[in-house]
């Protein structure tokens, strides 16, 4: 069975120690030290990983993630690099549900944020895993959006989602959709064919967490 998210996470980590810790990232605010901290949080720190999602507890992640990244860098990669086998979200039952998605998004954030970046050329089976994550991001990012929306993975599969008006059509292969409904709209290469009003207004929505 492939390990989309095993191949990710290792080429991720390459690329960090590769960067360096003061990279750029298209995250706003982040360093390439700053997104290694998110994820070991997020892998190690169950008591404030939950703040990567409820506002609540946003403040006392941060310290945490602050806390982190303050670490020698080659230590808080090696940390990304090998989660702990005890760990809710990267253990081998969960590894690749929960990690092909998240790593695959975090390694286009370092690698789009430089200069002369190109789409990379994804397995089949990668961007079928990824539409799988894409369809049911579609419909929880865009539930509310004011068009009828028609996204569209040629190969993989479309979907209708919205709450109805001028029809807008989103059309990508499923890692730049992924991409796109995460929020990342300035960096996916999507078409968007609609009323230039709508298709500018979904650039700039909020999506994503």
């Amino acid at each position: 069975m492939p390990r989309y998210a095993r191949a990710e996470r290792e080429a991720l980590a390459d690329l960090l120690l590769a960067l360096g810790p003061d990279a750029p990232t298209i995250n706003e605010g982040w360093a390439t030290r700053d997104l290694a901290a998110h994820l070991v949080l997020r892998e190690r720190r169950p008591d404030a990983a939950g703040g990567i999602v409820l506002p609540p507890l946003r403040g006392y992640a941060e310290r945490v993630r602050r806390q982190l990244a303050a670490q020698p860098y080659p230590e808080l990669v090696a940390q990304v690099r090998r989660p702990p086998l005890w760990s809710p979200v990267s253990n081998p039952v969960t590894d690749e549900l929960a990690n092909t998605m998240e790593f695959f998004i975090h390694h286009e954030d370092v690698r789009r944020a430089g200069s002369g970046w190109q789409p990379r050329d994804l397995p089949a089976g990668l961007q079928s895993a990824l539409w799988k994550r894409a369809a049911p991001m579609a419909r929880l990012a865009l539930r509310r959006f004011p068009a009828d929306l028609y996204v569209q993975a040629p190969g993989h599969g479309e979907m209708s989602v919205g709450r109805g008006g001028e029809p807008v059509r989103l059309v990508g292969p499923p890692a730049e959709l992924v991409l796109f409904l995460s929020g990342r709209q300035r960096v996916a290469r999507v078409q968007l064919d609609g009323p230039t009003e709508t298709a500018r207004r979904l650039r700039a929505a909020s999506l994503g967490m």
